[in-house]
């Protein structure tokens, strides 16, 4: 290993893996508990596996060139399948996830003004703010404090979105979205047995009724938020430079109407459900790998010394903490596993498949594949630095997916989990409590099984 690398080589523990293809009864057991076990050890040495099941035909692209073909080159022709809107569709179904054809094309052109570079630049210092505000909240002290890392990411990834895109008006309301959030994640939004099988909606999920106060919780508290907007500004207030009024006053450039309340509730709920969530998971995985690993920490805890956020190139000086996040999104995926229904019959890597076959690309799969990547379960960030990262393929590494239907916020995710990062290793240093390690658990995105705790005390120099 060269001068530029750590000591040691960290490879975080991972679930076990399948033995082969599962049978169908233990296939929606595991998939109801954790999806990320269904995966076998040829997934990750063989660059594609198709074959028909008991639940129809399904490949599995684990190579560049398909994943271009499917996400990109053929997109058309590849929906996302019912599976997930039966999972998500009951809270976020107008919105920016899961619509499809000119319903999707129409918001994604509403919205794309609203995650320009430019419109990102400005809410820089405002994360900053927050992020300052929230760890001075935490008053840590040379004895060290032992904080719940899952808990402490969802609230500041909460508090950054609502002063960045709702201008506070969902300040305070962290603990009580956050008790939702970690419900509906526990229950409703994992894979029924049910769904799998294509049962008719009127069967009852067990899952979905466990989670329904939640699902009310949310639709409930963005409701009153979109109307007190709407009624502001019917009414010639200034409304607040923010998301929410962005999307209220957003007008289609081809003519079209705008978005209506409940498009712009679910939209709302999808940046809550699918942005802040995601975010909070990338930070805290980032906070657990760098316990393990002070020679990364140690240059990280540097750069935040000399980051300026009023410093218009702050991002070129932090070219350690962006390839610390990027190689933690490489193995923690925010988004583990995507599916899409073929309209019409393809060719994907000299394999023909029908219309109605189930294509899975899994970042999980892909992003660990031995084929694509040198030592795939080993943490190393410097894979990474702008030198080298110029090596790894577009369609290798797809934390924010790729292609049309590409994360429309991985530019604002991303320059958040930065800021926040410099911010928190700015005043703390960062230590395990045990040896035992984390281990991830599939519920739409990748969190730990287990509450994660770290110790984080002051830094002298803070």
């Amino acid at each position: 290993m060269d001068a530029t690398t750590a000591d040691t080589v960290f490879r975080p523990a991972v679930p076990r893996r399948a033995g082969g293809p599962l049978p169908l009864l233990p296939f929606l057991w595991i998939s109801w508990r954790d999806p990320i076990r269904m995966w076998s050890e040829r997934h990750f040495t063989e660059p594609q596996l198709h074959g028909d099941s008991a639940l129809g035909e399904i490949i599995v692209v684990s190579h560049p060139a398909g994943v271009r073909h499917v996400l990109t080159e053929n997109a058309a022709n590849y929906v996302k399948g019912d599976l997930q809107r039966r999972v998500l569709g009951p809270m976020l179904a107008e919105g920016l996830l899961l619509t499809e054809g000119d319903t999707w094309r129409r918001a994604r052109r509403i919205l794309a003004p609203l995650f320009t570079p430019a419109k990102m630049a400005t809410l820089n210092a405002r994360m900053a703010e927050v992020c300052h505000a929230r760890v001075a909240a935490w008053s840590l002290s040379a004895h060290g404090r032992v904080l719940d890392i899952d808990s402490e990411m969802s609230g500041l990834t909460f508090d950054i979105l609502s002063a960045t895109m709702f201008s506070d008006e969902l300040g305070g309301e962290a603990r009580g979205f956050e008790r939702a959030l970690n419900q509906f994640l526990a229950n409703g939004a994992r894979i029924d047995p049910l769904d799998v099988l294509g049962a008719p909606d009127w069967a009852p999920r067990l899952g979905r009724l466990a989670s329904a106060r939640s699902a009310r919780f949310f639709e409930r508290r963005v409701t009153r938020l979109v109307e007190a907007r709407r009624r502001r500004i019917e009414a010639g207030d200034a409304p607040p430079d923010d998301l929410l009024s962005a999307l209220l006053m957003a007008r289609d450039d081809n003519g079209g109407p705008g978005l209506s309340d409940e498009e712009v509730a679910a939209n709302i709920l999808t940046f809550i459900l699918a942005g802040h969530e995601t975010t909070a998971r990338a930070l805290g995985w980032t906070l657990y790998l760098l316990s393990r690993q002070p020679e990364y920490l140690a240059r990280l805890r540097a750069e935040a010394d000399a980051f300026d956020v009023f410093d218009p190139k702050w991002a070129d000086g932090l070219p350690w903490t962006r390839a610390v996040l990027e190689e933690t999104m490489r193995l923690f995926p925010p988004a583990p596993t995507m599916a899409r229904k073929a309209l019409a019959g393809d060719e994907i890597g000299g394999q023909a498949i029908k219309a109605g076959a189930t294509v899975i690309i899994s970042p999980w799969v892909l992003q660990r594949h031995t084929l694509l990547w040198d030592d795939p379960d080993a943490f190393r960030p410097e894979r990474f630095l702008p030198e080298n990262r110029k090596s790894i393929d577009r369609y290798a590494y797809i934390p924010f997916s790729a292609g049309p239907r590409v994360c429309i916020g991985a530019a604002f995710a991303m320059q958040e989990a930065m800021i926040a990062l410099a911010g928190i290793l700015r005043a703390a240093q960062i230590e395990p409590l045990t040896a035992v390690e984390h281990r991830p658990v599939h519920q739409i995105t990748l969190r730990s099984r287990d509450t994660m705790r770290l110790r984080l005390r002051a830094r002298r120099s803070a």
